[in-house]
């Protein structure tokens, strides 16, 4: 029931290991897996840590990841224009462990990524702390407190207007913003769709370089502004709970209204993917 599509990749070395083939751009090599509207690459996160870490050292274009979780397949069941942010992308990271086990029941093997262990570890293992980073988003708590915790000395911090999805020229001056910031990482943090769109628009430009990751309030969560579940609840995949209980008012609708159209998309998707 999982729609693959392979292509041989010709510059893959011999011996390279399977999940290695399993990140190539999808657009023009490698595997990806087709699962509720979305090209997923179904790689564990040391994998994709290692090909995004390789990715932001080449010069010839930019590259934006999108960490889709079930808020982005809701809304792109309701509004599939959005879809170009997704095909545009270089890598669809899993960011859900709702949407892992509902893979898993449809024979889908889809690791999880969460873009904040994403965010942490490029933060802990790839990026100097005299090197440029690129923020797109957060306020002065946050960049203060990623400065502090990871000693970083050169934050290069955007911080567009609200509304930005209903704002073209905001959109295109974030845009600009990255390719006047030359870096291997441009963190967008301004909620989706508002960030794809930001990497979307970058990534046509032409002269942004290094690789756009499409993380939403990862940096609060690693920022210590908004308390991320505990181990033991990201483990039972209740994290959507404990995100509803901290901020009820904020959240309520997410994850109590919209949420669970995730189980009608699927039953959906199901009944088009049988032969």
């Amino acid at each position: 029931m999982a729609h693959v599509m392979t292509i041989p990749d010709p510059a893959a070395s011999p011996d390279a290991d399977c999940d290695d083939v399993l990140l190539l751009d999808r657009r023009g090599s490698g595997r990806a897996v087709a699962f509720l509207g979305i090209e997923f690459a179904p790689v564990p996160m040391p994998t994709a840590l290692r090909r995004i870490a390789e990715a932001s050292t080449r010069t010839d274009r930019f590259r934006y990841v999108v960490t889709p979780n079930v808020d982005h397949l809701v809304r792109l069941d309701a509004q599939p224009a959005l879809a170009s942010l997704y095909d545009d992308a270089w890598i669809n990271l899993c960011d859900s462990r709702i949407v892992e086990i509902l893979a898993r029941l449809s024979g889908v093997d889809l690791p999880v990524t969460p873009g904040s262990d994403l965010s942490a570890a490029l933060l802990q293992t790839e990026i100097a702390a005299d090197e440029p980073v690129v923020v797109v988003g957060g306020d002065e708590t946050v960049i203060s407190a990623l400065r502090s915790r990871y000693g970083l000395t050169d934050i290069r911090w955007h911080q567009p207007p609200m509304g930005l999805r209903d704002k073209p020229e905001a959109i295109a001056e974030a845009a600009a913003f990255l390719a006047a910031n030359p870096t291997r990482f441009h963190f967008l943090c301004v909620g989706s769709p508002q960030q794809e769109l930001v990497a979307q628009a970058a990534s046509r430009r032409g002269d942004v370089r290094g690789v756009g990751l499409c993380i939403g309030a990862s940096l609060d969560f690693l920022a210590g502004k908004v308390n991320r579940a505990p181990r033991w609840m990201q483990t039972a995949r209740l994290e959507w709970l404990h995100r509803l209980l901290s901020e009820p008012r904020r959240m309520w609708k997410r994850y109590l209204v919209e949420g669970p159209r995730i189980f009608t998309i699927w039953h959906r998707w199901r009944a088009q993917a049988r032969p």
